[in-house]
């Protein structure tokens, strides 16, 4: 399973159903609240009139999160008049499939991975959104051009083109702490790298241990180590790196690869760095292991972990009160920018129509994404929206991080084949944590992609 359904799976209840929304299930009234950009809502609703039309809207979200996405259908039939329909589906990426094949798709699907969006653009299912759009992105989202690179695939003739709309962000760049912590020890929040390494060697120099690390998570265990290596691997390469990482034109025995998982391993190897020592890293469950941030005295001060984990935090915690979050920093010497890892989806065109042409454009407007900012599970890189439409103040800085990032990049094990990211990656790092070297551990990865046909 990967790793962004398989938080979904933990995280929340799911439940299948199809809805279709109308003007008067508006959830904010048009005109009040000075956090909302009434007026991008009133420019697209004078440029478009779809009475009659119908837009169908397939994807994964379902339970809660299919309502965000109701609400946000809910302000495009009020913009246009047309009638605007969501169902989701658990079974998602198996069912777009057989639904483009046999022509039956909705006008839009919600794509959690990228490489499925790209594989069926290039068996030419995907409508193309166009030039005009991607350019719109790299000018007006954080990190811009990679995102307008992330939903640019090529299709059935090799040639490339824009085919998904990037829409909903997901965070993974994060180190959570307390701030009680913090302020008893005098410890102050680390702006690079270097500032975090010297962090860590002044907590243990102060008697205390740094860091919290866990990879347990049953079939999956292993999978929180692959997020510190991607993460390592933005610091240390540059994204062009990364990138030919995740297509296997460089391999795994590469030493920019071997150097990311040691960097890792200078965190998760060290005993006096991590609570239980380095032996506990593979044993504790991703779930426990920022526990020990509470405890008294603390077990840890640092856990770098994705937007998600405060779902695991102990009941009552107050996220910004009891738990936050910094940025996990780039190194001040190596002149890469502020990169940023994360995930999210992507939204494209299944069956072409005027209403989903339409609705492609009402996601560039900032009231199409303040709308679900305003509830809860959103995050966005466009630069335009009113930060002050967030939930609270953990999204809104979230929000913040992604629109001054200078790259972003999609979770690399994501991308991979299921073999590897979901597979040889996953076992490879906790042998890593198990004793075995990283160009050991390296040259197995590599072998089981080699081996895949």
């Amino acid at each position: 399973m990967k790793k962004s359904l398989l938080v979904k799976a933990i995280a929340m209840t799911l439940a299948l159903g199809a809805s279709a929304t109308q003007a008067a299930d508006l959830k904010f009234t048009p005109g009040e609240e000075d956090r909302f950009s009434w007026d991008s809502f009133e420019k697209f609703k004078t440029e478009h009139d779809l009475k009659g039309e119908k837009l169908t809207v397939f994807g994964p979200f379902q339970g809660v999160e299919s309502g965000y996405v109701d609400t946000v259908l809910s302000y495009f039939s009020a913009a246009t008049g047309a009638e605007a329909e969501y169902s989701g589906s658990g079974s998602f990426e198996q069912q777009i499939v057989i639904d483009t094949q046999a022509g039956s798709a909705a006008n839009l699907a919600i794509f959690p991975q990228p490489g499925l969006a790209a594989d069926l653009a290039s068996k030419g299912v995907l409508a193309e959104i166009g030039d005009e759009s991607a350019k719109w992105m790299a000018e007006n989202y954080g990190a811009g051009q990679s995102w307008a690179d992330l939903g640019t695939y090529a299709n059935k003739d090799g040639k490339k083109g824009f085919y998904a709309f990037p829409y909903k962000a997901d965070l993974k760049s994060l180190v959570w702490y307390s701030p009680e912590n913090f302020e008893d020890a005098d410890y102050e929040i680390p702006e690079t790298m270097e500032d975090l390494k010297a962090l860590t060697d002044q907590i243990v120099a102060d008697g205390g241990t740094p860091w919290c690390i866990g990879l347990g998570s049953d079939a999956a265990t292993g999978w929180p180590a692959t997020d510190w290596v991607e993460d390592l691997m933005l610091r240390t390469q540059s994204p062009e790196i990364y990138d030919k990482w995740v297509r296997n034109e460089i391999p795994f025995t590469d030493p920019a690869v071997v150097g990311a998982i040691e960097e890792f391993g200078q965190f998760a190897l060290n005993d006096k760095y991590v609570d239980g020592g380095a032996a506990s890293v593979a044993s504790i469950t991703f779930q426990d292991s920022p526990k020990g941030l509470f405890q008294s005295p603390p077990k840890c001060y640092m856990h770098r972990q994705a937007s998600f984990i405060p779902a695991f935090f102990p009941e009552g915690t107050e996220v910004g009160e009891d738990a936050d979050f910094f940025y996990f920093p780039a190194y001040a010497g190596k002149d890469l920018g502020r990169p940023v890892l994360g995930a999210g989806t992507l939204w494209a065109i299944t069956n072409d129509s005027p209403a989903a042409r339409a609705f492609i454009e009402f996601m560039k407007t900032p009231i199409a994404h303040e709308v679900w900012m305003a509830q809860d599970g959103f995050l966005s890189a466009h630069k335009k929206v009113n930060l002050d439409a967030y939930a609270n103040d953990s999204l809104r800085k979230q929000g913040q991080i992604l629109q001054n990032a200078s790259t972003f990049r999609f979770d690399a094990s994501d991308l991979m084949p299921g073999k590897i990211g979901a597979g040889a990656f996953w076992t490879g790092m906790v042998d890593y944590v198990g004793g075995k070297s990283a160009a050991d551990v390296g040259k197995e990865i590599q072998a089981a992609w080699d081996a895949i046909k």
